[in-house]
């Protein structure tokens, strides 16, 4: 039976249009204003979720046609519907990049689309660019054009007379630092790290509250409501990881975590413990351990420091217990890390060899990775490589359409050490995912 809610997915001409902050304040003016909303982002991404969480408060999911696969996406969705007055979708990139791209998705569900045109350096071609992002694609809903970064009210009007179809005009948000989220090399700072984070959210919401955006109400949202259907239900392994405590490394350092992974593995049967490398001294009692990805270059002295929790992952790793060490995680088991100021860190010794990080993006892209158990589905996004006299044990390969630059990522296998710069997305396929956190067959 389609449960039918009003959505919306939010999307740009090109990445860095303001895409984050206009679905942040969104979800944030709405919540404020007693609606229950649910926001998802398109494709893989760790950051901008810290922020799409804080501001409608409550846990943001990736959608993705190949990665997380249609059928997660609807289940998702459907799930969602039930509980939300209002569901926000945050696209990536542009609107029609990528393989499979945000208009795929709002196409397959029939999301409306709302345009975010930075119009910081243009007056009559944003109209123009609105219009070919309604038009280019047929059959494509279109909820209206937004512009952002704006410099003063008469700009606004100009952009407005811009519009061929005025009707779609939903408004214009002025340029202001107090709302801006910042950046750096991977992406958004995460909302943790700052002190003011509410209050840019806020001042977003604020800001959209002023347009015919933001003034839009309950009777209102109807306009963008959508059927959602739930999918037909598929076999789930839910013993797979039972009576299994699994430890997951979460703080500064190790902060790439999608939420979903942490549920598939708690279906999955598992007993999660967080524990902070850079605070304790010891991982907490398990019988595996995840290290995710995250910002390791940015803690490197006080990991390399922490001499008891390197003492205790060795000890882990003696005992033949598992350990699935990801991107940032794998980065910390080597013996050294190099930053890009040149400076040398000792790390965990756990696998031989270093890491360098670069000034550019080393590796970026949809990728797979088959194991005994299935094959994985996820993505890598990368700045640093790695030098190591272990040989893989396999590549992860190309997402289908796609083309790998220079080879896959290697996996390496260790031990009871399983490691790559690949971030996988469990619930593609909770068997696979579940073999991580097993002991191997010797």
């Amino acid at each position: 039976m389609p449960v039918p809610c009003p959505a919306v997915l939010i999307a740009a001409p090109a990445s860095g249009q303001g895409k984050t902050t206009v679905a942040c304040a969104l979800a944030r003016l709405h919540t404020r204003q007693g609606r229950r909303v649910r926001v998802f982002k398109c494709g893989p991404d760790f950051l901008d979720p810290y922020w799409l969480s804080l501001a409608s408060g409550a846990p943001v999911h990736q959608l993705d046609l190949w990665m997380t696969g249609e059928a997660d996406c609807a289940r998702r969705l459907h799930d969602a519907a039930q509980a939300a007055d209002l569901i926000i979708v945050e696209g990536v990139m542009g609107l029609f990049d990528g393989l499979p791209s945000a208009a795929d998705l709002a196409q397959r569900f029939g999301l409306p689309v709302l345009a975010v045109i930075d119009a910081s350096a243009m007056a009559g071609t944003f109209g123009a660019l609105a219009w070919g992002l309604q038009h280019y694609r047929e059959g494509l809903r279109f909820a209206g054009v937004l512009a952002n970064r704006v410099a003063s009210d008469s700009h606004a009007a100009m952009l407005e007379e811009s519009l061929r179809e005025p009707a779609q005009w939903l408004g214009a948000l002025i340029r202001s630092n107090a709302m801006t989220l910042p950046e750096r090399h991977l992406g958004l700072v995460m909302s943790d790290e700052l002190g003011d984070a509410m209050q840019r959210l806020d001042a977003a919401a604020d800001a959209l509250a002023t347009t015919p955006l933001g003034q839009m109400r309950g009777d209102d949202l109807q306009a963008w409501a959508v059927p959602f259907t739930a999918p037909d239900a598929q076999g789930f392994p839910s013993g797979a990881l039972q009576s299994r405590t699994v430890a997951v490394a979460r703080d500064a350092a190790f902060c790439f975590i999608y939420a979903a992974n942490l549920d598939c593995l708690r279906e999955l049967g598992a007993q999660l413990v967080f524990f902070s490398p850079l605070a304790d001294k010891a991982l907490p009692a398990c019988d595996a351990l995840w290290l995710p990805g995250g910002y390791p270059e940015l803690h490197a002295e006080t990991l390399g420091a922490n001499s008891a929790m390197r003492a205790s992952v060795a000890g882990h790793v003696r005992a033949g217990k598992p350990v699935w060490a990801e991107c940032g995680g794998m980065m910390a088991l080597f013996d050294e890390l190099q930053t890009v100021d040149g400076a040398s860190h000792a790390m965990w010794g756990v696998l031989p060899g270093s890491v360098t990080m670069q000034k550019r993006l080393a590796a970026l892209g949809p990728q797979q990775l088959g194991l005994a158990g299935g094959t994985l589905r996820g993505h890598t996004f990368h700045y640093s490589t790695c030098a190591t006299p272990l040989q893989p044990a396999t590549h992860t390969e190309a997402a289908p359409g796609r083309k790998l630059r220079s080879g896959g990522e290697a996996l390496y296998v260790s031990g009871s050490v399983r490691a790559s710069y690949f971030h996988a997305w469990f619930a593609s396929n909770p068997t696979a995912a579940a073999q991580l956190f097993l002991e191997q067959a010797s």
